[in-house]
This record gives C-alpha cells, sequence and structure tokens, in this order.
C-alpha cells in the first residue's frame, strides 16, 4: 500500500509540475485556413514543432473561414512554436502536399514574447509603444499577447503563416509545400476515416483545373509607406487608425503611436478606418476601402522609397480626400459615420 501512495504522490507531483511548465511557456491556439470555401484542405498528419520539444498539434478537421482567419478556436497549445510538419489532402486538386518547415529560432523566440499596443492605456499615463516584452499588470487591457498562429493553404502548396495579437497580426512568412508523389497509404488513410466519397468520384466532381495561388502571392506585394490624416480644422483630434491589409495582415495604431508612424514595408491596404473628433459630441469615424489592382498600380508607379497614404478630412466632418504621395489615389469606396466612441482625450 505504500508502495502504491509513493507511486499516486510522485504522479500527482508530475503532473503538477507539467501543468506548471505549460502556464509559464507561450500559449496559443493553431488555425487553419484557407483563400474560400472551395480551396479546404484536410490533414492526414500534422505537429507543431516547439523550441521545449512540448508536444504541440494542428487542430481536428479542415481548414475553414477565409484567407487569413479560420474564425475557429481549438484547444491551447504550448511552446515557443519553431516549425511545422503537415501533410495534407487538396481536394480541389486531388493532391497530398508535405510541408516540413523551420521557423528561425531567435525571430520566433522574440515574436512569441511580444505584447502588442491594442488600446489606449487608461490606468496610466505611461507612454504606449507599437509592442513591449513585458506588460504590467494594469496595462491587459492595452496590450495584447502572442494568441493565435495561423495557417493558409492556398493552391499549389503555398502555405502563408501569421501571428495574431488580439486586433495586431503579423505575417510570419510563405513557404511552399512539396507534392508527395507516392501516396497510396495517405489515401487509404484519410479515405478510411475523413473522406466518405471514393477518389474517383474527387476527381469527376471536385477537381479545380485553373487553381492558382498568384492572387494571393500577388497580395504579399509591400512597399515602404505610413498613413498621414490630417485635417484644416483645428480642433482635429486623431485617436486610432485601423488598417486591414489584402495580405491579410492588420495593424492597430492609438495615440500616441499613430503620431509618428514608422515609414516600413507594408502591403497594399484593403480598409482604412480611423476615428476623429472635432469638438463636443463631434465624433466620426471614417472608412477607406481600396482595389488591390489599381492602389498596386500605383503605388509601382509613384513609388519613391518614402510614400505615404494621406487621408485629408474636410473641415466640416462631410468628406475626405485620399492621396499618395499628394497624388489622388482611387478608392473603391468612402464612408463617414458619426460614433459615439469614447477615448482618453475625447473632448469633455
Amino acid at each position: 500500500m505504500d508502495k502504491f501512495y509513493k507511486i499516486l504522490v510522485l504522479v500527482i507531483i508530475s503532473l503538477n509540475s507539467s501543468c506548471q511548465m505549460k502556464k509559464e511557456l507561450p500559449e496559443f491556439h493553431v488555425q487553419m485556413c484557407h483563400p474560400e470555401n472551395k480551396y479546404r484542405i484536410e490533414p492526414v498528419y500534422d505537429k507543431i514543432k516547439t523550441l521545449e520539444g512540448v508536444s504541440a498539434s494542428f487542430p481536428f478537421g479542415g481548414s475553414s473561414g477565409e484567407w487569413g482567419d479560420s474564425h475557429k478556436s481549438f484547444t491551447e497549445q504550448h511552446g515557443t512554436p519553431i516549425g511545422a510538419d503537415i501533410t495534407y489532402y487538396a481536394k480541389y486538386e486531388d493532391t497530398f502536399y508535405h510541408l516540413d518547415v523551420d521557423f528561425p529560432v531567435e525571430t520566433m523566440k522574440d515574436l512569441t514574447t511580444r505584447f502588442y499596443a491594442i488600446d489606449e492605456d487608461l490606468n496610466s499615463d505611461e507612454e504606449l509603444k507599437e509592442y513591449v516584452h513585458e506588460r504590467k499588470t494594469s496595462q491587459i487591457g492595452a496590450y495584447a499577447e502572442f494568441r493565435d498562429l495561423i495557417f493558409g493553404f492556398a493552391p499549389k502548396g503555398m502555405v502563408v503563416v501569421w501571428l495574431r495579437y488580439g486586433a495586431s497580426k503579423k505575417e510570419l512568412g510563405r513557404y511552399q509545400a512539396t507534392v508527395v508523389k507516392n501516396d497510396k497509404l495517405l489515401e487509404d488513410k484519410l479515405f478510411s476515416s475523413t473522406i466518405t466519397v471514393c477518389r474517383e468520384q474527387i476527381r469527376f466532381t471536385r477537381l479545380i483545373a485553373d487553381a492558382n495561388p498568384a492572387k494571393w502571392d500577388n497580395y504579399r506585394i509591400k512597399y515602404f509607406w505610413k498613413p498621414s490624416i490630417t485635417s484644416e480644422n483645428a480642433n482635429f483630434k486623431l485617436f486610432w487608425i485601423l488598417t486591414d491589409y489584402f495580405n491579410a495582415e492588420f495593424e492597430n495604431a492609438v495615440r500616441p503611436i499613430l503620431f509618428h508612424p514608422a515609414t516600413r514595408e507594408r502591403a497594399v491596404p484593403s480598409m482604412i478606418s480611423f476615428f476623429w473628433e472635432t469638438g463636443k459630441g463631434q465624433k466620426y469615424e471614417g472608412r477607406a476601402f481600396f482595389d488591390w489592382q489599381k492602389t498596386n498600380e500605383q503605388f509601382k508607379k509613384d513609388d519613391n522609397g518614402d510614400n505615404q497614404i494621406q487621408i485629408k478630412v474636410n473641415p466640416n466632418n462631410q468628406d475626405f480626400e485620399v492621396l499618395l504621395n499628394n497624388r489622388p489615389l482611387e478608392t473603391v469606396n468612402k464612408r463617414i459615420f458619426k460614433t459615439d466612441w469614447e477615448f482618453k482625450d475625447s473632448y469633455k
């Protein structure tokens, strides 16, 4: 009996140590997404490589959602992700792919310990930075930790990986999976468990002949630029800029970060949202929507290595113009809404 209790105690200690170790490691969700539902993939074997050797894996089921977001959350994984080994099936190509990739270790050690600013710090007058590596307890609402490792599967074995921190999302890189030529064992495993129709039927009914990753590869083109949002209204106060990019990155800039945006490589924006005030009860949100083809063409034509997308709000708050390096930049749509958002320095 004594021996039984000793074993039980050792097991409990081991479990507690394991739980404590996991709490100290980065904790994140893994997502699998695709550009459109017709490009869904099915994993057969998967593994997330971690620096600490902790076991981590992909979620159950196939890809979902849209490019850059599966819209699903599964069991938390632990450890510092430094690579992935996944074998998957692209039904629309009737092809098995294998991706075995190692992420740069020092980069991942840095990225997984960052906290990105997502909101004003209401509890302190300390100046917010774009990101920090240490977050105070009082800053939980102001900075977001690394929470999602997102894999995007495009046609022909193209795989893009992002890291998400609340409302901010950064691309890690683009990777290329290889075709598995001898796939009989993979076929037997997948078609006996996950896929209920036969492979011949897929070949006749599900293939997409023109499946091509070029569209999503092009979305990754970047230029050196920064946003500039101004108004001739003397009472203009800018509070928040949210930029959604075609490459599925997302940038969130609050005060005072938005006062001195860095000129750096950014993809073409799909939408820029911004919030401002010109007096008590005069609170507004503006949204500018862009066409990738036209915006990219103008960037290529006017690129000077230090570009600005300039948004100039009319003094009466009823409209705004959009320019690239002081030349009109065509938009798909422009909108202005009155809002009730309250900011730290809002007019009282």
